[in-house]
């Protein structure tokens, strides 16, 4: 579809479609090939199996030796025993519901059991299914502050991961006024990259994080030169460019299938260490992310507001032919945003990836109405207004739950909250409103 745009005189546009598709994902054959370690599991899904999986842990640490039972859709009953990590699994070959439940008299007394979950399984994917344990002293009933506040961070978290990726989609719709589909599938190609970097191939969290970071950053310079640029030139509006990114968007998706499948790649197998502040429980990993998202959004607003190049980048979202008349090349200041933007989504699904423990092909597919809800909520083409979108869009989400809303609505609530903002003040928070007509 991306090619049929571009190819009305020439054959040109659909070779350098085609070749920026190539060798955008040329990478994952090598980064997903696997290492001479086997992944840490016992169980792989197939195209005839699928797996239920799971860590039993109370509030404080992991469950080990405990006894559960699994009933399947056939009525056939299995038993399984969590590990010394508290972790368990199981292979079926039966899609459909399983009951999984703790065997009784398997816990100590100490130990207080959940009741059983229901998980529905489907062939070539793994379900996770979470049981509640908790000690016998514990307080079961948390106050509505304590939720509030847990929920809080959580959405603080939350808008942060998506600030990332929304602050270099605002940049590109700033200076060239597109609207990049492809972008949330950017965030999944971090995480799948860091993937095959630091689970299939060992490399260290931190050096395959940046050289992740690395190679998602040249993605977008890539595209730019290769693709944006030269259609650019050739004078397609800003609708045909859009149907562009669609396709783009789609053929990294069914890529990204075709190279991990449908289940969910973990970047780190371990379990995460978990930390406690007052009533909020977090895991180091969350911790790390949001310390990482509010210094580098910072070092992006700095860079935005102090140094030449974003001066520059701002005049070209301003006013692109009145920047190209003072002296600035416009083409460079747009690629340089491509680049960075790509690298901040790179860079958004390294920890995606590792604050919800894993990462799909779709992944990117199920944030990216958020996305362009925080950039609209915020204002469009403002680098700050993203970042405040994003944190209400994020904060909207998590709390929403708390206040009542059935949670699988809380999406819906952040785009209801959208729709009236916009009633009410169309350019968004910090957008400024445009005279038409």
């Amino acid at each position: 579809m991306t090619t049929r745009l571009v190819v009305r005189e020439r054959t040109r546009g659909r070779g350098a479609a085609g070749l920026v598709l190539t060798l955008l994902l040329a990478p994952l054959v090598l980064l997903l090939a696997p290492a001479a370690q086997a992944v840490d599991t016992l169980c792989l899904p197939s195209e005839t199996t699928a797996c239920l999986a799971g860590t039993v842990r109370t509030e404080e640490e992991v469950v080990a030796g405990v006894d559960l039972s699994i009933t399947g859709p056939d009525g056939v009953e299995q038993t399984v025993t969590t590990s010394d990590t508290g972790k368990w699994n199981l292979s079926v070959t039966e899609p459909g519901k399983y009951t999984v439940a703790f065997v009784e008299g398997s816990l100590s007394e100490e130990l207080v059991g959940g009741d059983a979950v229901v998980v529905k399984v489907k062939l070539g994917g793994t379900a996770p299914a979470i049981l509640e344990v908790r000690t016998a002293d514990y307080q079961a009933s948390e106050t509505f502050g304590a939720q509030m506040m847990q929920s809080s961070v959580n959405g603080l978290r939350l808008g942060l991961l998506l600030a990332l990726a929304s602050v270099g989609l605002s940049l590109i719709y700033g200076t060239t006024g597109l609207s990049n589909f492809a972008h949330a599938e950017q965030v999944g190609l971090g995480g799948i990259v860091a993937y095959g970097l630091i689970n299939l191939q060992g490399m260290n969290l931190w050096v395959g994080g940046l050289l992740t970071i690395m190679i998602c950053g040249f993605t977008g310079w890539f595209q730019d030169r290769v693709m944006w640029q030269p259609l650019r030139r050739r004078g397609l509006g800003l609708t045909q460019l859009m149907i562009v990114t669609i396709g783009l968007s789609l053929a990294m998706q069914y890529s990204f299938q075709f190279f991990v499948g449908a289940r969910t790649v973990r970047v780190i197998q371990d379990n995460p260490t978990i930390r406690e502040i007052g009533p909020v429980v977090l895991t180091n990993q969350s911790l790390a992310a949001m310390g990482i998202s509010i210094v580098v959004l910072s070092a992006v607003g700095f860079a935005l507001l102090r140094t030449r190049v974003g001066r520059a980048t701002r005049a070209v979202s301003d006013n692109p032919a009145l920047a190209a008349a003072s002296g600035i090349d416009v083409d460079k200041v747009i690629r340089l945003v491509w680049t960075v933007a790509m690298a901040l989504a790179g860079l958004s699904g390294i920890m995606y990836a590792l604050v919800t423990n894993g990462i799909k092909w779709d992944s990117g597919l199920q944030i990216l109405l958020l996305l362009f809800a925080a950039v609209t909520l915020g204002g469009l083409g403002t680098a700050f207004g993203a970042l405040v979108g994003s944190i209400i869009i994020g904060l909207v989400v998590e709390i929403s739950p708390v206040l009542g809303m059935p949670g699988d609505f809380k999406y819906a609530t952040a785009l209801l909250i959208l729709i009236l903002l916009l009633l009410v003040r169309p350019q968004g928070l910090l957008g400024r409103p445009e005279r038409v007509g």
